[in-house]
């Protein structure tokens, strides 16, 4: 198979794949503490082919990377709606261990359990919190507290700046390296923080990609329909 062929194949699969990564944003564009992924491309040349055809270069997607600037910070008024203001993630305590999320949206789960939206208890400073059916207040520190008597403090955590994270599904992240405890985080009780997928720039981005696929699509018909048919015609006439 020409060369041609898998330049061209190669960029139709990363553009594929971002136009799912575009798709899963546009779908999250209203997800409480949702974070967008950037995934660029790279070369990956193939050395079999290099010394006799140099335009035999794949490309192929790049590391992806979480993209962590802060969404906007609604306010609602609700006593168990909570945003972290700065760096910081809550932990969530799953059944594949602890994740972190930006989402604070919380909620008391059917056993009593303090835990966000997505059914995961959110772990506060001696793990989870507890809380009854009295009235429920979060101070700007993280403090919880139930009918004025403290039930507990949430956990805020951050990484160093060369960790990385991969999703955990949902709004939830795994982390590359252990987390340090923030030991006076700074909440906005009363708040939400929401996704920082833009719908704009989404559609924009879901609109060039788009286009970037149909025009490598035409090559592969180019080289399948004209350059290999002209091929076997003239052979043919040997």
């Amino acid at each position: 198979m020409a060369g041609g062929y898998y330049t061209a194949l190669s960029g139709m699969r990363t553009r594929a794949d971002a136009l799912d990564r575009i798709a899963s944003d546009i779908a999250n564009a209203s997800t409480v503490g949702y974070k967008t992924e950037r995934n660029g491309t790279r070369e990956a040349p193939r050395p079999s082919f290099g010394d006799t055809l140099q335009s035999a270069i794949d490309v192929t997607n790049g590391v992806p990377r979480i993209d962590f600037r802060a969404g906007a910070v609604t306010t609602t008024g609700r006593s168990l709606d909570v945003a972290i203001q700065g760096h910081g993630f809550f932990v969530a305590d799953t059944p594949q261990g602890p994740r972190y999320t930006r989402n604070g949206r919380l909620q008391r789960n059917a056993d009593g359990v303090l835990a966000n939206d997505e059914g995961d208890p959110i772990l506060g400073t001696n793990g989870p919190i507890k809380i009854g059916q009295d009235e429920i207040a979060i101070d700007p520190d993280g403090t919880v507290r139930e009918g004025g008597k403290i039930a507990g403090t949430l956990t805020v955590v951050d990484f160093p700046a060369d960790a990385t994270f991969t999703r955990g599904g949902g709004t939830r992240f795994i982390a590359s390296q252990p987390p340090v405890t923030i030991e006076h985080p700074a909440v906005l009780p009363g708040n939400l923080e929401q996704s920082n997928a833009s719908l704009v720039e989404r559609v924009a981005e879901l609109s060039e990609i788009s286009r970037n696929y149909q025009t490598l699509l035409k090559g592969v018909q180019v080289l399948m329909n004209d350059i290999d048919r002209g091929a076997i015609t003239e052979l043919g006439r040997r």
